[in-house]
């Protein structure tokens, strides 16, 4: 029987989301829901974004929270659940790449419009 080589080896996808990427919720209790991308794990084909999937934690008390107390905070979703917003039209999109002058740009495959 074989071995899951993503889990034996560090594997390390190439994503279509980048750090500061408006994206939009495909499918979970988010869906429908912006957001800006906080942070990329690769590793884990996951990323945080900014006001979606909030989940609570309980936490005792520390220096940061003297009470202790249950806070809210964002957590990791699946880079399957999640597309690219197209700038120009405002709905999900899929990422094209093109090459000008020796330099990758990405591109909405929806409008051509090229993502920052």
């Amino acid at each position: 029987m074989k071995r899951d080589k993503s889990k034996t080896k560090r594997f390390k996808a190439k994503l279509h989301i980048r750090k500061g990427d408006m994206v939009i919720m495909l499918a979970g209790d988010d869906k429908g829901k912006k957001g800006r991308v906080i942070e990329v794990l690769p590793l884990e084909m996951r990323a945080l974004v900014e006001g979606v999937n909030i989940v609570s934690r309980h936490t005792k008390p520390d220096a940061k929270t003297p009470n202790g107390g249950i806070v809210k905070k964002e957590a990791k979703v699946h880079i399957s659940n999640i597309a690219l917003v197209d700038p120009k039209g405002g709905t999900a999109t899929r990422i094209g790449r093109k090459r000008e002058n020796g330099k990758v740009t990405r591109v909405a495959k929806k409008s051509g419009v090229e993502i920052k």
